[in-house]
């Protein structure tokens, strides 16, 4: 039973306010939906957020992934490192342009994936790596591309859930031959759904403009095989409204970080990386002891909290019973051992002080049974 006189806090609260609400309606009236002028402005309002790069709104980040990895050439017979400790899409994308992914593990401190795992797992048939910035905290960029360069190797990041963050002051999206963002709605900003690929190359870019429009630019002037994943202008409109918000929640998610780490005295709090800006899409907490014993003690308190993610992607069904991984004997001790930590609180920005100050209350009354 949840305390009486509090209102349960969610992990999550996705925010539509009035000016989204506006912004849509203003341009279903225009009668211009798809890739009109809303699109155009927000890919270029968000380049900003990526020092310059070209940018490339499609339906969802999971398009984005997958597009930046077919404008790349990646493809059959190739593999792509990528972290197992991550949302199903890093690795499913792989799969959907007929590659393979192989699974190097994390570092325990910012739950990225280890330039030494990836430098152990490149091989002959490597093509590309696909770090993850996960729950916000920028990936070791600077060691990975390191890395990339010695082999010659493609480098995708995922920064689906890393909208702003920054290592040694370059932001993430900034870094590889392409990056990819979601903005779906428990994002750090959001589009209701929605991704952005940024990439560095203008021919890169070009062909991922043709992919997502059926590989056209001009009406039925199709130059390459391509899909339909183009981003609407209602959800441009409303993703434009949210970047322009994303600072100020930036900030909040940080302070709130902050506090939840100076109080919290029960649990292991998300370590920082020298030089790295984390944005905090996800405050995650390591439990030692039983983790769903801390979930149902903290339920009951009304205090939102959530597992991301109970099974590394290397022991999913369609990676640990098909194809050529499933021959492989993964060894990722990291990434199993955040699997069975791992615990994100409410950290978003629409937390009040009274809602923080319970969270900390709560955890740290978790002491006993640790």
């Amino acid at each position: 039973m949840q305390d009486h006189g509090f209102a349960p806090i969610p992990p999550a609260r996705p925010v539509i306010g009035e000016e989204e609400i506006e912004a849509a309606v203003r341009v279903l009236r225009s009668g211009m939906v798809v890739q009109g002028p809303e699109v155009a402005a927000f890919e270029e309002e968000f380049s900003e957020l990526v020092a310059g790069r070209h940018c490339v709104a499609v339906n969802s980040g999971t398009s984005a992934l997958h597009l930046a990895l077919l404008a790349l050439g990646i493809g059959p017979g190739d593999e792509v490192i990528v972290p197992s400790f991550s949302f199903a899409a890093t690795a499913n994308v792989v799969r959907l342009v007929g590659a393979e992914p192989v699974f190097a593990d994390i570092e325990p401190d910012s739950f990225c994936v280890d330039p030494d795992a990836v430098a152990a797992a490149i091989g002959p048939k490597t093509a590309a790596i696909m770090p993850v910035h996960l729950y916000g905290h920028p990936a070791a960029m600077d060691r990975i591309q390191a890395l990339a360069a010695q082999h010659g190797l493609a480098v995708v990041e995922d920064a689906a859930q890393a909208h702003a963050a920054a290592l040694n002051g370059t932001p993430v999206g900034a870094f590889g031959n392409a990056a990819a963002f979601s903005f779906y709605p428990t994002k750090n900003m959001h589009s209701l759904e929605g991704g952005m690929i940024t990439t560095g190359d203008a021919q890169v870019a070009r062909t991922l403009r043709l992919l997502r429009n059926q590989g056209m630019e001009q009406r039925y002037a199709n130059e390459i095989v391509g899909a339909n994943v183009r981003l609407t202008d209602v959800a441009a409109a409303i993703g434009r409204v949210q970047l322009s918000k994303l600072p100020a929640w930036t900030a909040q998610r940080q302070a709130n970080a902050k506090f939840l780490s100076e109080g919290i005295k029960t649990l292991v709090v998300p370590p920082v990386a020298d030089g790295a800006e984390h944005v905090y899409h996800q405050y995650t907490v390591r439990v030692p002891a039983d983790r769903e014993a801390v979930q149902a003690e903290l339920t009951a308190k009304g205090i939102g909290n959530a597992v991301y993610y109970p099974t590394p992607i290397h022991r999913l069904k369609p990676f640990a019973e098909q194809g050529p991984s499933s021959l492989r004997a993964w060894d990722l001790p990291e990434t199993e051992r955040a699997a069975a930590q791992a615990l994100s609180l409410p950290v978003h920005p629409s937390l009040s002080q009274d809602e923080l100050d319970r969270i900390v209350t709560a955890v740290n009354a978790l002491e006993g049974q640790l």
